[in-house]
């Protein structure tokens, strides 16, 4: 666990003098408590503490510092000394030096620096001209009083003094090296003290001082042919050392500061400004030394020194790189016959000026360099001329520049040297700024670059120490925001700041990061600095790196612990900051936004009228006036949602324009902005998400029919940014979902008509489960070109979900209304079934419900059985029966605004029937009555909903009529083709023409089906992989039974799920779920266009769509005919064919594909609904009432016992 120092018991506390000084010592935080008590008592000390006549200044084991044996001392019994105490004045020293970083280091560096100035002093060192201004002529008097000394000023100085000792070993040598430059620590002498001239004036004032020291005779030869005399190099090397001791004076007080303010995280920022502040200074100070170096003809030449990197958005490290670029130019302008200074000349000056002004604060000498002086990032990098003029710099950066030079551009700033010619440099370079993301793969290779420098810098061995390189490391939080400012900021001024914090600021306050993610990667940053400050300060070494060594990091950590001290350790605060901000690095700076956005010109990213105008035209949109209305609509204003949607609708009207109805897309997202653009995740998503945004434009200019639905509900849009979530729900997740809404509810009105309002209410709610749930299949099928199976799954996932949901529902309220409310005041069980019914009750599906392949405008056909219970009377049961099916069927028709159609049509008698049969009933009337038709027709039944067993003996009732071991004979197949063309002439729609008609013209979902239905009747019996409800299961099973060959089984499942997606499609894209035309090819191109966009064509191949279903649907024609329609359709009479209408097999030997597409959710069609009976055909239709006219009926012997 981490050594917290607040923790710490208080060295003043009233039981420290009853502990030993060993034991004050480690309590302080001292690690050799042993060599701390002999540094206590070094004589070199000892002068600077007040004298303590009630104490024994004791070193170790009881030896007086001296050498002198303690005469008073009293012994403990066998020989050991007595405890003794310390003493206030070093009591007190302890109590100071426990709060300083390292105690050890610190009370170290201050006998050193006690023996220093004692030294100095004696030494007459403050003679005239030895002393520097601003420095103390009487060090060791200084360092008395600020030890000794109770008033506030001197305490202030000497924890600043303790404070910076604790922490630096490089400024305590140079402490002690220079202990005259004890005053740099004093309050007054503060960066930002009204008594403290400025860094630049303090260091100008030692150079020139120094450099005004030269004597007449201590000249050099000047480089010019001028015969004036210049410094010479022991000037010139008075000048550097006085430079480098007044830097580092002034880098003593910036640390002072940091060390002892109460946040500083927050002082960072300050930090960062003050260092770059003193390097401006010292480049400055340093040019007047290289000038005086260089001689007369430096006067000639304007050099201005255009900070780059960290230094040029202020924001420099304790000890870094400086990168620099070297602009010149003339320092006048010629008058009269003066010819102008050639371009030759002045780079010679200029080259000579940089070199000696590097000299100046990089080259070794007595007193250490600052800082290397780094000129890589000048046009051609190490290749090119040091120095250049203006326009070669702005010549080559329209011609030459590579991309990640204007993303170093983006800092540079002039510093030092002559300021108009840096102002010029600024605003020459300026432009090619902010142009720069216009480049071709401009973001692709800012994105390439930071991987590079990621991998390069990775460390060969051991742990991932890195601050600044590494994931998540300051490079992270650097890239990402510069890229954001280069992309954005051509439209937006506010963002066209230098600093990586100032420019987090504003993209957070333009809407192009979200407030959370800037004030979490602000804070990261500034605490990733702070641990780069410290990691620094010890050696005053350029590291970008956590140090290796435990003393190290324990000394980085008591000094950060108190707003750092999250975790269990440094290391483990370490690694969270860099999770932190790789994810949000990871976030931001992939956004596909910024790479389209970075392709669009300045006027169309502010969306200026006319190039807005222009560009809507250019895309796309056909009424280009309309769409700039819609867009002042969604940015005016000064809100924030306006300013997300001022940058986020320059690349939105984009991938809107690239759908095929550009206009109805960018309404519908004004309509949906508008609707919810108020909740703070919806834009905020929009803008952040890799993907949400353009999958959201697809679906606005693709599908009128998922659009008008997103509003409503608005969770679906968050759906877009996960691809998990539009995949089918796991089984039984929304029964579940269902059962947990019908708990919130119970039926308890006090009359029938309230009872039947709350039932109502119920069912809305459970249909909105579906709705949502369409919604989750219609935004999977825009995006990904029209899926029936996965389509299928989820709407028949939903749909017997809620009929569950409907019966229990409708059982409830039946009970309710016959026995009172508080028959059903404990609620249904967890299987939806009430304690009080007098049946069990089941529902299953047919038609393509009940193969699990409906469609967006498909209804559910349905059969209602119970089941009396023990002890009912079964015409109560069955009167209860036929209450709920009537109940469930009038709940969900008029359950708005998401009704679901419920048919019960094809129950036995069809709608003359009573809808709801007992089980033995069904038996009877199947045994006895069943049409080849309601054969057929249960081919697709499928228990979906209610009384699960009941539904499963259901299934195995049905079981032997359509599966029948017969199989069809030839009179049964007749029978079928003559339903079946019946079925397509007096069904399809008038004024239809039949080849176009998805489901009942030639070749369309029917024949399909009917093909397969033939096969199952006439097969099931034998080959038990047709026994599925599935219509492209039955097929592969035909295939792989033999009955169809693989081509003619490709055929059929190929045109099943192409008509399939496009009766999906035509849904989805026009938003015509029902109506003659809802199943019909479409005719106008804008139609054309959304549905052939939504099967996959790619745009300008929306018009093959009508050729490529009618190629698919000649052939599959052909393979029906041959199935169903050709001269004995491969039936072969069976002995037994003339007592049973199922006792002869199919011929057919047509192969299926081996690999067939998904199942598509189209459906299967109505086309099994009971015909009109007459003597001709099965029957005539029988009636409710007794006198049922069963003579005109054929009895067949069925496949049941009791047949």
């Amino acid at each position: 666990m981490r050594d917290r120092s607040e923790k710490r018991t208080p060295i003043g506390s009233p039981s420290r003098h009853s502990s030993s000084p060993r034991t004050l010592l480690l309590r302080a935080g001292f690690h050799d408590a042993a060599r701390a008590g002999r540094l206590l008592g070094d004589p070199a000390l000892l002068p600077f503490l007040l004298d303590d006549p009630q104490s024994d200044d004791v070193g170790e084991e009881g030896v007086i510092p001296g050498g002198f044996a303690s005469a008073d001392r009293s012994r403990r019994p066998g020989g050991r000394p007595a405890e003794v105490r310390l003493g206030p004045a070093r009591e007190e020293l302890i109590d100071s030096l426990a709060l300083t970083s390292d105690p050890d280091m610190a009370l170290l560096s201050l006998v050193r620096l006690a023996e220093a100035a004692a030294t100095a002093e004696s030494g007459h060192l403050a003679s005239a001209g030895g002393v520097e201004a601003g420095c103390t002529t009487r060090p060791a008097v200084l360092l008395r009083s600020v030890m000794n000394e109770p008033a506030a000023g001197p305490r202030e100085h000497r924890r600043r003094l303790l404070a910076v000792l604790g922490a630096s070993q490089a400024l305590g040598d140079f402490l002690v090296a220079h202990p005259e430059r004890l005053t740099a620590l004093a309050p007054v002498r503060a960066w930002d003290s009204p008594e403290e001239s400025s860094a630049g004036a303090m260091l100008q004032r030692a150079v020139q001082d120094a450099l005004g020291q030269a004597d007449p005779a201590d000249t050099a030869p000047s480089y010019s042919d001028e015969k004036s005399p210049c410094p010479g190099d022991s000037t010139v090397n008075r000048a550097t050392a006085a430079l480098r001791r007044a830097y580092r004076d002034r880098l003593t007080a910036i640390v002072a500061d940091d060390l002892t303010s109460t946040d500083p995280l927050e002082h960072v920022s300050t930090v960062c400004r003050r260092m770059a502040e003193l390097a401006d200074a010292a480049l400055d100070a340093a040019l007047l030394v290289a000038r005086a170096a260089v001689g007369p003809q430096a006067d000639e030449v304007a050099l201005a020194v255009i900070a780059m990197g960290k230094t040029g958005a202020q924001e420099l490290n304790y000890i870094s790189d400086v990168d620099v670029v070297y602009v010149v130019g003339p320092a006048h302008e010629p008058q009269g016959a003066h010819e102008p200074i050639s371009e030759e000349h002045l780079v010679e000056v200029g080259t000579h000026l940089a070199t000696e002004l590097a000299h100046v604060v990089s080259a070794t000498a007595p007193e250490p360099p600052l800082w290397p002086l780094d000129t890589a990032l000048r046009p051609e990098g190490k290749d090119g001329a040091l120095v250049r003029t203006l326009d070669s710099h702005l010549a080559y950066y329209r011609r030459w520049a590579a991309s990640w030079e204007f993303q170093a551009l983006l800092k540079a700033r002039a510093c030092a040297g002559d300021t108009e010619l840096g102002a010029r440099y600024e605003q020459g370079v300026a432009p090619f700024v902010w142009e720069a993301s216009r480049r071709e793969n401009f973001v692709e290779d800012a994105r390439a670059m930071r991987r590079r420098v990621e991998k390069e810098s990775v460390p060969r061995g051991g742990m991932d120490r890195r601050i600044k390189l590494g994931p998540g490391g300051l490079r992270d939080v650097e890239f990402t925001v510069q890229l954001l400012q280069l992309v954005h900021g051509r439209s937006d001024e506010s963002l066209r700041v230098r600093g990586t914090l100032e420019a987090l600021d504003a993209l957070s306050a333009g809407g192009y990061v979200s407030r959370a993610d800037a004030a979490a990667m602000s804070s990261c940053y500034k605490a990733l600095r702070l641990l780069e400050h410290r990691s620094q300060l010890f050696r005053l070494r350029r590291t970008h790196n956590l140090p290796q060594r435990e003393e190290n990091l324990r000394r980085i950590e008591r000094g950060v612990s108190t707003c750092l001290g999250r975790g269990d350790s440094l290391w483990d605060d370490f690694k969270e900051l860099r999770r932190r901000v790789r994810a949000l690095h990871q976030e931001i700076y992939y956004r596909p936004l910024l790479s389209f956005a970075a392709t669009l010109s300045a006027d169309e990213m502010a969306l200026s009228p006319q190039a807005a105008r222009e560009r809507l035209a250019a895309v796309g949109y056909m009424d280009p006036d309309g769409a700039l209305r819609h867009i002042q609509a969604l940015t005016e204003g000064v809100s924030r949602r306006a300013a997300i949607q001022r940058q986020l609708l320059p690349v939105i009207i984009g991938w809107i324009g690239e759908g095929a109805d550009p206009d109805f897309g960018l309404l519908s997202f004004r309509r949906l902005s508008e609707a919810i653009g108020g909740s703070h995740w919806y834009l905020a998503m929009l803008r952040d998400s890799p993907v949400a945004a353009r999958r959201l434009c697809q679906v606005l200019s693709s599908a009128h029919w998922a659009t008008e639905r997103l509003a409503e509900f608005p969770e679906s849009i968050a759906w877009l940014d996960d691809n998990a979530e539009l995949e089918p729900r796991r089984p039984g997740a929304l029964a579940e979902e269902i059962a947990a809404i019908l708990r919130r509810r119970s039926l308890s009105g006090p009359d029938d008509s309230a009872l039947a309002e709350q039932a109502l209410e119920a069912v809305q709610a459970i249909l909105r489960v579906r709705a949502r749930e369409e919604v989750r299949a219609s935004l999977a099928d825009c995006l990904d070109a029209i899926d029936p199976e996965r389509t299928a799954s989820i709407l028949t996932d939903a749909t017997d979900a809620v009929l569950g949901g409907a019966l229990t529902i409708a059982t409830g309220l039946v009970i309710a209304q016959r026995d009172g409310i508080k028959a059903v005041a404990t609620g249904p069980d967890a299987d939806g079934r009430w304690q009080a019914a007098l049946a069990s009750h089941a529902v299953v599906a047919m038609g393509r419900l009940g193969g699990r392949e409906i469609g967006y405008a498909s209804d559910a056909d349905v059969l209602f059985v119970h089941e009396s219970r023990d002890g009912a009377d079964d015409a109560a049961a069955a009167q209860e029966a036929e209450a709920v099916a009537k109940q469930v069927v009038g709940l969900l028709a008029s359950a708005r605004p998401h009704p679901l159609e419920v048919d019960s049509d094809l129950r036995p008698e069809g709608r003359q029937g009573v809808m709801s049969r007992s089980l033995a009933a069904y038996g009877e009337y199947y045994g006895r009555w069943a049409a080849l038709w309601e054969r057929q027709a249960l081919l697709r039944a499928r228990a979906c909903a209610g009384d699960r067993e009941l539904g499963g003996r259901f299934e195995e009732l049905i079981n032997p009529l359509r599966w029948a071991e017969g199989g069809l004979s030839t009179q049964d197949l007749r029978e079928i083709r003559r339903i079946k063309a019946r079925v397509e002439t007096e069904r399809l729609p008038r004024g239809i023409n039949p080849v176009r008609h998805l489901k009942l013209g030639p070749g369309g979902l029917s024949d399909v089906e009917w093909s397969a239905q033939v096969l199952q009747l006439a097969h099931a019996g034998q080959i038990t992989g047709l026994r599925t409800t599935s219509t492209i299961a039955a097929l592969q099973a035909a295939v792989q039974g033999g009955l169809l060959s693989a081509d003619d089984g490709g055929v059929l499942v190929a045109a099943w799920i192409l008509a399939s997606r496009l009766r999906c499609a035509i849904v989805l894209g026009t938003g015509r779920a029902s109506g003659p035309r809802s199943q019909v090819l479409p005719v106008q191109i804008r139609e054309i266009r959304l549905v052939g966009r939504l099967i996959g064509l790619g745009s300008g191949r929306e018009r093959e769509l009508e050729d490529i279903y009618r190629r698919s649907a000649r052939h599959t024609r052909a393979v029906a005919e041959r199935i169903v329609f050709a001269d004995g359709g491969g039936v072969q009479e069976s002995p037994s064919s003339a007592s049973s209408p199922s006792t002869s097999t199919s011929a057919a030997r047509d192969q299926a594909p081996s690999s067939a597409p998904g199942r598509s959710a189209a459906p299967a069609g109505k086309t099994r609904k009971r015909p009109r009976r007459d003597a001709g055909t099965t029957g005539t239709m029988r009636s409710r009432g007794t006198g049922r006219n069963r003579a005109t009926r054929r009895r067949p012997e069925g496949p049941y016992p009791w047949s």
